[in-house]
Order: C-alpha cells, then structure tokens, then sequence
C-alpha cells in the first residue's frame, strides 16, 4: 500500500478544491437548501407557538396563525345554510394554509435529489480527465492521473454528504407541517360539527312543521 507522509497530505480545503467547478456547485446548492431549510423550520415553530397559544384561547381568534385564519373565516360562512356547502367551504379556507406550511419542501426535496446526481457527473469528468491524461502520456506517471481521479472521488463524496443533511431537513420540515396541518383539520371539523349538531334540532323542528302544514 502507498502511504503518504503526514506533511504531503492534503487538508480538508485542499481535497474540497479538488473536486472542481462541479464540486463548487454541489456545496453551494447544499448549502442553499439548508438555508432554506432553516428558515422555513424557524417560521414553522414560530407558527407552532402561535396556534399553541390560539388553543389556549378559541374565543379570542387570531390572524397571526392558521388555526385562527381557518375559524375566523367560517365564523364569517357559519350562516351558510347548506351543510355541504359550509363543509366545501371550510375544506378550502383549510387548504388555503397549506402552500405556507409546504413551503420550501420541494425545493429541499429537489436539492436532495439532483446532489448524487451532480457528484456522479463529477465522477464522469474527473474519469474522462484521466482517461485523456493516460491517452496523452500514457500509464507511466501516476501523478498526470491523480487530478481526474481525484476530482472523481471528491464530487461523489461530495454528493452523498450533501444529500444527506437535505434528507433529514426534509423530513423534519414534512413531519412538523403535517403536525400543523392535522391540528388545523381537526379544530375545524369539531366547530363544523359543533355547528351542525346545534342547528339539526331546529331543522327536525322545521322540518316537522312543514309536514304538519301539509297534512292539515
């Protein structure tokens, strides 16, 4: 085995450097995502805290939050007198929400996804470099290979250290938009069935009324 000594190996900038233009462009974009990442996760924990707080509290409804956005509206469409109506209604001011919950996810997933591919074409390049160092000078210099197989390593390690932290964000941004997605499904099915549980006695009654005007 070819050991190096100590001194002539090269450090973590040194191999990153190695890996070239597609390797510049795999970091960048991974650490594009985590930015992306991060802050969508900060805005999801600050609308956490707010919906927490709105549960706290249903009689005084809020804007600051989805919970609050979704009640107030069918507060406003809670005089709509046909049941399937208001629930048609409701399921859109809830899916209205979502796009703010999701945001960000699929650009992470996207990143994810293309950073092997990006470090499998840097393993092409960096191999098609060495295949036209051997082509030019031939197998007798190893050295005149080392910067074409180097780059091929690099960007594939590259790749696969980037999509992982990707993945994980991912994850985590899924896990806690259908957290809040399902607490705000679930409010507002109970005040929609609150509100049809309290109105189906008057409609029996009504309804009992009209029969007994036509029977008479």
């Amino acid at each position: 085995m070819f050991w190096r000594p100590l001194g002539q190996r090269p450090s973590l900038v040194e191999r990153f450097h190695q890996g070239g233009a597609v390797g510049y462009v795999v970091v960048g974009l991974g650490a594009f995502g985590l930015l992306v990442a991060l802050a969508q996760y900060a805005y999801l924990l600050r609308v956490s805290l707010a919906v927490r707080r709105q549960r706290r509290d249903l009689a005084d409804l809020r804007q600051d939050n989805p919970l609050g956005r979704v009640l107030l509206r069918f507060r406003a469409l809670s005089d709509e007198p046909v049941p399937e109506a208001l629930e048609a209604r409701l399921d859109e001011a809830v899916l209205a929400e979502m796009p703010r919950l999701e945001r960000g996810q699929p650009l992470v997933k996207l990143l994810a996804a293309v950073s092997p591919l990006l470090g499998l074409l840097g393993t092409v390049t960096g191999m098609i470099v060495t295949f036209q160092a051997i082509t030019v000078f031939g197998t007798g210099d190893p050295q005149l290979m080392a910067g074409g197989i180097s780059q091929a390593l690099v960007t594939t390690v590259l790749g696969l250290v980037t999509a992982v932290p990707l993945l994980f964000a991912h994850t985590a941004l899924t896990g806690r938009s259908r957290q809040l997605a399902g607490i705000v499904e679930g409010q507002a099915s109970a005040a929609l069935a609150e509100t049809l549980e309290h109105r189906q006695p008057s409609s029996v009654a009504s309804r009992n009324k009209r029969r007994a005007d036509a029977l008479a």
